[in-house]
């Protein structure tokens, strides 16, 4: 066995370079390959759920079949995959304790296995590797990662010394579609604001002309050559004589700073950042206000 596989760390093995002179072994561990699993993975054994006790393919299809509408909702529920105990092998249908190699037949079961996570994957080419400090596996190669200890999850190594933290980014529900962002197998995107964020939802909020993040509001891109369409848009659109001289307090969702300008039926311009997303907010400040009841006092 130490021949055919690379040991990456004490629990997660890939399986490199066959030896050439055990043809019998390296039958055994072609055996079947991509031929069997689902439209997850690609793999040669089945799962036993601990939860209800049935067998499924991988977690994503028992999750699947148990979060389904027809289903009661109490009866609805995740599988604990760090409690998957038994597994069964698709070419000899023995049912084991969770290994990489049947202990029927050897074939391997997945070329990576993760012991911790109870993960198989013969699709390699995706360079999976076990976070410890996550605690779960995650695709894209260890060495193109770093994990933030404040934001409690992995990102590219390309944000390293830029990305803004926020507390457990990703350990919440999209703010789009509501699915789990921590352990979910599509792709996410950070946001400049630092919140987390499917990409192909932030994909489809632009197809409706939403540029904002939906959790704190502010502008998700760069917004000048917007800000500058809307500044043509305003000037060429003069208030009537009834509204020329009021005036409003916004807030700007960019900066965060209170600004007391023009009303205008288009939009507001914030005078701190010339940010156009703001929002009107009623009357004085907090701020505004007790400097002008100091200003009273003296």
């Amino acid at each position: 066995m130490e021949t055919a596989a690379e040991v990456v760390s004490s629990h997660c093995l890939v399986l490199s370079d066959f030896s050439e002179s055990s043809p019998t072994h390296l039958s055994a561990m072609e055996l079947g390959i991509q031929n069997f699993g689902c439209a997850h993975y690609r793999r040669r054994c089945k799962i036993r759920a601990p939860c209800c006790d049935e067998v499924f393919d991988c977690r994503h299809c028992h999750n699947e079949a148990k979060n389904s509408e027809e289903l009661d909702a109490v009866d609805r529920h995740d599988i604990p995959r760090h409690e998957i105990k038994k597994v069964i092998c698709s070419l000899c249908d023995t049912e084991q304790e969770v290994q990489q190699y049947c202990v029927n037949c050897g074939v391997c079961m997945g070329k990576y296995f993760c012991a911790i996570c109870k993960f198989f994957d013969d699709d390699i080419s995706k360079n999976q590797y076990h976070c410890d400090e996550c605690g779960i596996c995650r695709t894209g190669g260890k060495d193109n990662f770093f994990h933030c200890k404040r934001c409690r999850c992995c990102y590219s190594k390309v944000m390293e010394k830029g990305h803004r933290c926020v507390e457990g980014a990703m350990h919440h529900n999209c703010p789009v579609c509501f699915e789990y962002l921590f352990d979910t197998v599509r792709d996410i995107t950070v946001l400049p604001c630092g919140h987390t964020i499917h990409l192909d939802c932030v994909k489809e909020m632009e197809k409706h002309h939403r540029y904002s993040c939906p959790v704190c509001s502010k502008s998700i891109c760069d917004m000048t050559s917007m800000w500058k369409k809307l500044d043509e848009v305003i000037a060429s659109t003069p208030m009537p004589e009834t509204y020329k001289n009021k005036m409003v307090w916004i807030l700007c969702n960019d900066c965060g700073v209170n600004s007391n300008v023009h009303f205008h039926i288009v939009a507001h311009k914030c005078l701190s950042c010339n940010s156009y997303n703001t929002r009107q907010i009623q009357g004085i400040p907090a701020t505004s206000r007790s400097s002008r009841v100091t200003e009273m006092v003296r």
